[in-house]
């Protein structure tokens, strides 16, 4: 089966009951600046923060009984974790999240707090995905991989759903990590309307994205600093083939770039996002993309904030 639009809608029929229809909100200040009618789907306000809920949600109740009963299992450090402990715990099977031994400890008891069983590895990829393999061989759990999966993949295109029902929209922006939700949303997003452009964000210290868009190939890169930590994951081996055919660009934005736009929506809009969910606005006001004229819709991933890492937390 393949990811196309009609597996996304049911995808949003399987899971509207358990997630929230996020509102879309405008600001005539970042119009004016921006130069164009900018739409926000604030996934900001999502059950449990973030996007994450709709992908991990689709994939457990897309399981079959039987398999159900065995449980879920993924390696995670942030919001896919405690997206899919949330999903398990609706559906009454067991969760396995393996999570490195640093992570914040406002992540672990969010995950915790749906009753996931955890396991602590070392912080690294290697550890994280042998500690899940040997979790799954104990258990016959069934792996949800965060972004890697097309059942995550289309329930995370169901924000962009939602979003085209409510506004009508020339182009929209992404961020981009794994790729799972820029997947979802360009082909829900190119499905709908075959004229709109999808545009893809990420940081310049993890343009894995960029250089492989321009290359033609995926490119695997080290991973370096970002304050959008959820955007270091190099974009999937099945994500990038759908990212090839359906996205018209990739751009990337700096680190001051980041903050900035993250401080601007805070200020201006009044929500708190988190700094990846602040990259697509890093892009406009950074004047990397010509949005003059146009209706844009931007994806505000998510606003779980470690408020004490904030850039300007102690100033």
């Amino acid at each position: 089966m393949s990811l196309d639009l009609d597996r996304i809608r049911a995808a949003h029929e399987r899971i509207r009951p358990h997630i929230h229809r996020t509102p879309v909100l405008t600001s005539a200040r970042l119009d004016k600046a921006s130069g164009a009618k900018l739409i926000f789907k604030c996934e900001n306000l999502q059950k449990i923060g973030a996007f994450k809920a709709r992908g991990a949600t689709n994939a457990v109740f897309s399981l079959e009984e039987a398999t159900a009963k065995r449980g879920v299992a993924t390696h995670s450090s942030g919001n896919h974790g405690t997206a899919l402990a949330r999903a398990a715990k609706l559906r009454g099977i067991p969760a396995h999240i393996v999570m490195p031994k640093n992570s914040a400890k406002v992540k672990v008891r969010a995950v915790e707090s749906f009753g996931a069983h955890i396991v602590f590895c070392e912080p690294n990829d290697a550890a994280r995905e042998a500690a899940c393999a040997d979790v799954i061989a104990k258990t016959g759990a069934t792996l949800i991989h965060s972004f890697e999966n097309e059942d995550v993949m289309a329930g995370q295109g169901t924000a962009a759903i939602e979003l085209l029902e409510d506004a009508d929209i020339d182009l929209v922006l992404c961020p981009v990590g794994g790729g799972g939700l820029l997947s979802g949303t360009a082909v829900a997003a190119k499905s709908m309307r075959p004229n709109i452009k999808m545009i893809a964000v990420e940081p310049v210290n993890a343009d894995d994205t960029s250089q492989s868009f321009h290359a033609g190939k995926r490119i695997v890169t080290e991973k370096k600093f970002t304050i959008a930590d959820g955007l270091r994951t190099n974009v999937g081996e099945k994500t990038f083939p759908i990212v090839q055919r359906y996205v018209d660009d990739v751009v990337t934005v700096s680190e001051d770039a980041i903050i900035a736009a993250m401080r601007t929506i805070w200020e201006t809009m009044k929500i708190i996002v988190e700094p990846s969910a602040a990259v697509p606005y890093a892009a406009i006001a950074d004047g990397k993309i010509n949005l003059a004229g146009k209706r844009v819709g931007i994806i505000l991933t998510g606003g779980n904030v470690d408020l004490d890492a904030l850039p300007w937390a102690t100033k």
